[in-house]
């Protein structure tokens, strides 16, 4: 399972004050590409754990901080590190084509 659940009331704690990478999955209930990435963000956190924090951050609950990060298309997926994003990747993409991104910044 992902390692949280991310807000507006908690993502400057919770992911640009982590001392580990983060990657978060922006997505919304009724997306359908979300839906299929949603499986594989999982089981990236899984076998990232200890190197790299996952979590999602339902935009359509907390608009103002995917809106602060340019958000537009969903699912993208955003990696920061030290408080800034690193790599952005948008749309539905096979696991292995993540864990490409995940390793090129870990």
């Amino acid at each position: 399972m992902a390692d949280a659940s991310f807000t507006d009331q908690n993502f400057k704690t919770e992911v640009l004050g982590s001392q580990t990478p983060v990657l978060v999955d922006f997505w919304a209930e009724w997306c359908m590409p979300c839906r299929i990435v949603g499986p594989i963000v999982e089981e990236l956190a899984n076998e990232y754990k200890g190197k790299l924090k996952v979590g999602k951050l339902n935009v359509d609950e907390n608009g103002k901080t995917a809106q602060s990060y340019g958000v537009m298309s969903i699912p993208s997926l955003l990696i920061f590190k030290n408080g800034q994003v690193v790599k952005t990747m948008i749309g539905a993409q096979s696991k292995d084509s993540f864990k490409r991104e995940i390793d090129s910044v870990l």
